[in-house]
């Protein structure tokens, strides 16, 4: 049997995923990680948590898609069985996501249903799902924005579902709370990736306006994300629950 904790993190071919996943690895935690359409990325990056000495896998999700869960989770089982000796993991990592960038005047309900799908209803459903094959004592890590604290013009779906996520995180976390399972939230800043088209990565006027705006002088990168998510992890952080923390160098303060 395989005696090591086990997280899944939804969205861990690249970007933050990417980093939570090498970042929950380096302190000895099992990685399943699950792709959209990026399956070479994915399958790049349980080699790499493989080089370190960990287990791990790559399963392929849309998120959007509810009804292709049910599938997920059996193959979900299987790979749990084939690869780990277990039958169940111990930590969800709700890190998948998409940005789309409009006005609240020009917001499409396309746009919005898809967002809201991603975001939202994807995560409560994959969730509930998933409660199963979590462990008693295990841990939910959500995934906000500090676009829920703050309004950025552009972001107005968007940030609103991420504000709905802050508050079915102490749902989750009072509802739970009987199984051991503790849940927290993290609201990142921006984060130099290539998640929204990259413009707080690519645009440098954008780049210089985020970096005046937060304290710590410049605009976040993946890596100063993902240990956050792996400590919330930890024992260290067991006493953590129902919380929001927000990973942005100090953004809009």
């Amino acid at each position: 049997m395989n005696n090591s904790k086990i997280a899944l993190v939804t969205g861990g071919s690249r970007g933050l995923g990417k980093n939570m996943a090498l970042s929950l690895a380096q302190k000895g935690i099992d990685v399943i990680l699950t792709y959209n359409s990026q399956k070479d990325d994915a399958l790049a990056v349980v080699a790499e948590i493989e080089q370190a000495g960990r287990k791990a896998a790559a399963l392929q999700l849309n998120t959007a898609d509810v009804k292709s869960f049910d599938g997920f989770f059996e193959q979900l089982k299987t790979t749990l069985e084939t690869t780990f000796g277990t039958n169940h993991f111990d930590f969800l990592i709700n890190n998948a996501g998409i940005g789309i960038h409009a006005s609240f005047a020009e917001t499409t309900e396309e746009q919005f249903d898809q967002l809201t799908n991603i975001h939202l209803k994807g995560v409560f459903f994959l969730t509930q799902k998933a409660l199963p094959l979590l462990n008693d004592g295990g841990r939910i890590v959500n995934v906000s924005s500090g676009l829920a604290r703050f309004a950025i013009p552009g972001s107005s779906a968007y940030g609103a579902l991420k504000g709905a996520i802050e508050v079915l995180t102490r749902y989750q976390a009072k509802e739970l709370g009987a199984r051991g399972i503790a849940v927290n939230v993290i609201a990142p800043g921006a984060i130099e990736t290539d998640f929204g088209g990259g413009h707080v990565r690519d645009n440098t006027q954008l780049n210089q306006w985020v970096s005046s705006v937060t304290a710590l002088g410049r605009a976040g990168l993946p890596d100063d994300i993902g240990g956050v998510v792996a400590f919330l992890c930890t024992d260290d952080a067991k006493w953590i629950n129902g919380q929001r923390i927000e990973v942005s160098g100090g953004m809009n303060l």
